[in-house]
């Protein structure tokens, strides 16, 4: 995925992202605050800077008083709680996770919202997310495909910046860890996407008749995924 980061005098921070397969420009907020503009990817950077600029008093109305951040006691996934802890001993953050535990050890002084503090907490949230998606997503997505005579080839849980997953022309499934952030409602409407997708690699009329035969009214689910961010977040 093509990107790029312009400073706005107007609006701030601009990353820009050009998509694959994407057909519309998209505008959000990054984790950190940034505004985010997607685009298709034969669309110019310049159409994406000029697509934010336009929307500058919603950008301003909208834009986050701070940064997205973890907070002690914030859920992390399916089943990890996170928390921050001083050590006198401590002479810079590390992260454990013990059981369902992600515990953070700052220095003595050292904030929650210290960068550094942050950046041990999103590490720990990622393989802690990584844990989960490993255990639970391949298992889901098989039980999916045998309840609705779907074969696929393989199935991996990475990290990805901008999509839920993909499928492959041979079959080969790839989800987000970070669906382990969103309703299991949600998560099932990604896998049964990707395992349609084994039987047509479009958008067709087919394809969504056939969505539409396994989960009905997709274009609701479909809407609702577009509130949550691949990013690291707390789900309360």
């Amino acid at each position: 995925m093509a990107a790029k980061v312009v400073e706005l005098d107007q609006i701030g921070t601009v990353q820009l992202h050009k998509r694959k397969g994407s057909r519309n420009i998209r505008l959000s907020f990054a984790r950190n605050g940034d505004i985010r503009v997607s685009l298709p990817f034969w669309v110019p950077y310049q159409t994406g800077l000029q697509f934010a600029l336009q929307r500058q008093e919603w950008i301003i109305k909208h834009r986050p008083s701070k940064p997205f951040g973890l907070t002690h006691g914030d859920r992390i996934g399916k089943a990890h709680r996170l928390q921050f802890v001083s050590s006198n001993t401590a002479i810079k953050p590390s992260v454990r996770i013990t059981n369902n535990l992600i515990t953070v050890q700052l220095p003595l002084g050292m904030s929650e919202n210290h960068t550094k503090a942050q950046v041990s907490a999103v590490r720990g949230a990622i393989r802690a997310l990584k844990k989960e998606s490993e255990q639970l997503l391949p298992q889901r997505l098989k039980v999916l495909a045998a309840n609705h005579d779907f074969n696929y080839k393989s199935v991996t849980v990475k990290k990805l910046s901008s999509r839920w997953g993909s499928c492959s022309q041979h079959n080969e499934i790839t989800l987000n860890l970070f669906l382990m952030q969103i309703p299991w409602n949600l998560i099932d409407y990604v896998l049964v996407h990707e395992l349609v997708h084994t039987e047509h690699l479009n958008h067709s009329p087919e394809f969504w008749q056939r969505f539409a035969s396994i989960i009905p009214n997709p274009k609701k689910l479909r809407k609702e995924l577009k509130n949550y961010q691949t990013a690291v977040k707390a789900t309360i």
